[in-house]
């Protein structure tokens, strides 16, 4: 039997918030339409995210990882 998502508990829906990131993606989701909460705290984590990017930015790796990595694996 497949759930009504607009009738979710914040419990369930916060539960399902932790375990994928397609908050980040900023995607609807009908819980949201209706829940105060869950919005304040869905805009919270893009507050955290946003910030833990600022902290700690992204950085390529330098181009000979991979070989470094495949010659101390074949070792």
């Amino acid at each position: 039997m497949k759930q009504d998502v607009s009738k979710m508990s914040c419990e369930a829906f916060q539960a399902a918030v932790a375990g994928i990131d397609w908050w980040r993606r900023k995607c609807f989701h009908p819980h949201l339409e209706s829940c105060e909460l869950c919005r304040a705290l869905l805009a919270d984590l893009e507050t955290i995210a946003e910030a833990a990017r600022q902290l700690f930015p992204i950085e390529e790796p330098p181009d000979e990882l991979w070989e470094h990595i495949e010659s101390d694996h074949q070792a």
